[in-house]
């Protein structure tokens, strides 16, 4: 239905946004290069927002004041239809708040607004929460774009690299079953690179925690063809995801929270990696997506 998408351009660059999940399916320059991955067989998802959890809970449950909550991984944003707030040229605005449906998985009351603006030179999400209700919110907000992998055919997935900002030499975590790991592996960047290959994600994602970084940039070299820059503020940690199994994207996921620990099992509310949201009060995450070609 034509109301469940919004294109919105600027210049060359187009975005499409739909109203389930709030998600980015496309951004396209003016050459006609996809970006985004167009959610095939291997992975049936584009861009998915993370909400109220990144990663997932053991048993797929949520204990707060003496009951239990189903809560599966990721949370129910990235499949729950958002109103529309905005709908315009170059930007649109997106809105899910707390209701039945939701208080049935997640006892809080909250209001979550995704804005998609777009620019010459790339496409800005900026995450916003706020706190509706009366008590803390206790809560973890996530980016989860797939992009193409090779952005551009012909090109081997191997010749691609992120080049961070700043150099991330602290180890890297992971997760078994979808639960974080205490150990730590030593960290596949080189400096400020990490080359990319299937292998990399034998062990599921590479967890930075926290990224020293602000920004990656995604290419196959300086002058190969299309790529991508990634900045964001606000997030604290950065996932780097694919399938191992020859899947042709790879996620950038900047995450403010993560998985639960393997040996955690307490309360939400004490759960490591939240943020905690005073009533009344909110937070405002956002990363935007550069793109071109050399």
């Amino acid at each position: 239905m034509a109301e469940d998408i919004h294109c919105i351009r600027f210049g060359s660059l187009t975005a499409t946004i739909k109203a389930q999940g709030a998600e980015l399916c496309s951004l396209k320059d003016g050459a006609g290069t996809e970006f985004i991955w167009q959610a095939g067989p291997a992975w049936a998802r584009h861009a998915p927002l993370l909400f109220p959890i990144v990663g997932r809970l053991a048993n797929d449950e949520m204990r707060h004041q003496g009951k239990t909550y189903r809560m599966t991984q990721h949370g129910f944003a990235r499949d729950s239809r958002f109103a529309w707030a905005e709908r315009g040229e170059s930007s649109c605005a997106l809105v899910l708040e707390d209701s039945e449906a939701t208080r049935a998985l997640y006892p809080f009351a909250f209001r979550l607004t995704a804005t998609y603006t777009i620019d010459d030179a790339g496409l800005d999400l900026t995450l916003t929460v706020v706190n509706t209700g009366g008590e803390t919110l206790p809560v973890s907000l996530g980016g989860h774009p797939a992009f193409n992998w090779p952005l551009q055919a012909g090109v081997s997935k191997e010749s691609y690299a992120l080049t961070f900002t700043n150099e991330e030499p602290s180890p890297v975590r992971r997760v078994e079953g979808g639960l974080l790991l205490a150990a730590t592996d030593p960290s596949p960047v080189r400096g400020t690179v990490l080359p990319l290959s299937e292998s990399l994600f034998t062990n599921d994602a590479v967890i930075i925690d926290p990224v020293n970084s602000h920004a990656v940039r995604y290419a196959a070299g300086p002058e190969a063809g299309p790529w991508l820059k990634m900045s964001w503020r606000g997030f604290r940690e950065l996932g780097v995801w694919s399938k191992p199994s020859g899947a042709p994207f790879l996620c950038i996921e900047p995450w403010r929270g993560y998985a639960s620990p393997k040996d955690f099992d307490g309360e939400f509310g004490d759960k490591p990696g939240l943020m905690h949201i005073a009533a009344g009060a909110e937070e405002e995450l956002s990363y935007r997506i550069e793109v071109g070609s050399s």
